[in-house]
């Protein structure tokens, strides 16, 4: 007999072309912080950004094990944004730039990356632009 299809909570995404894009997007994020040379606070302590970045991953496959991930605007509300156990916001220091919110700081990452994946798409085969 089949297993039944299980229907996605809220935020979760049913397409698995999107469910792709979207994993890729969340993986960016979470490395992008983890190469950044930033600094990221979480309940008042400061981490270095491979910490932060191996934090947010564990995160990540704790809610991807549980059909929980989402998209990555879903990603950084619930999880890059502030802690799951105490509500505290994360933030994030990087060198030559004002402290921000993390969440703040995720989204103008997601912004350029997607600003950055549209330059370059779509591409024919050998590499140049349509």
């Amino acid at each position: 007999m089949a297993e039944e299809a299980k229907a996605p909570g809220p935020g979760v995404r049913q397409d698995d072309g999107e469910s792709a894009q979207a994993d890729a997007e969340i993986r960016a994020l979470i490395a992008g912080l983890a190469d950044s040379g930033c600094r990221f606070q979480r309940n008042g302590r400061w981490h270095d950004a491979d910490d932060a970045g191996a934090h947010l991953q564990r995160k990540y496959d704790w809610a991807r094990r549980r059909q929980l991930s989402g998209d990555a605007e879903t990603f950084i509300e619930r999880a890059a944004s502030r802690s799951s156990l105490t509500g505290r916001a994360y933030r994030v220091a990087c060198p030559g730039r004002a402290e921000a919110d993390a969440g703040e700081w995720f989204r103008a990452r997601l912004a350029a990356l997607r600003a950055s994946a549209a330059l370059d798409w779509p591409r024919q085969p050998d590499g140049a632009s349509a």
